[in-house]
């Protein structure tokens, strides 16, 4: 089924067709004509760009959080970055929030990634589980430890696991750079 919430084509599509059978009505029986007959298809739209706007889907919520989990890496706020994980948060090399938290301020003490760009996301949400497949290139600031001495530039795929709260709110469970 068709989720209005997410895309509001599947309604403007059916505004058109019925502004098409008002037409052919409207042609057929010319003598039951009224101006107000032609305002119900714009009503429909408005309904799809509405709901559009109104509801918040769990899809858009997670491609918020990543949005802002992002942003708050490259500006290098930790703040940001605290406001977006669970307190359950560990992966494999970081065993608590306040673990990586930590090495997150140790880090990015010093300016690390000037340019981020996302060139792919796979998301699979399940009822209380999201998983999202990131595919990412980071340019890495000129004197940085890691262009200085590595690289200026990595391509990476990063699997972020992320579960949903009891007031609705999605926030990252795991992150995991798998390439």
């Amino acid at each position: 089924m068709f989720d209005f919430y997410e895309q509001p084509w599947t309604l403007i599509g059916a505004a058109v067709l019925v502004l098409f059978g008002m037409f052919t009505l409207r042609s057929i029986f010319p003598e039951k004509r009224r101006g107000w007959q032609l305002l119900i298809p714009l009503f429909i739209v408005g309904i799809a760009f509405g709901l559009d706007g109104l509801v918040k889907t769990d899809l858009e919520k997670i491609d918020t959080i990543l949005d802002k989990c992002i942003k708050a890496v490259k500006d290098e706020d930790f703040r940001a970055v605290e406001s977006v994980l669970s307190e359950r948060y560990s992966d494999s090399y970081h065993h608590s929030k306040k673990h990586l938290l930590d090495h997150f301020k140790r880090v990015l003490s010093e300016p690390l990634i000037a340019n981020h760009k996302q060139t792919g996301r796979l998301v699979d949400i399940k009822e209380t589980q999201a998983t999202v497949i990131l595919f990412t290139t980071l340019t890495f600031e000129k004197n940085s430890q890691i262009a200085q001495n590595f690289t200026s530039f990595i391509m990476t795929k990063t699997k972020l696991t992320l579960e949903k709260q009891p007031d609705g709110k999605w926030l990252l469970k795991r992150i995991e750079v798998l390439e």
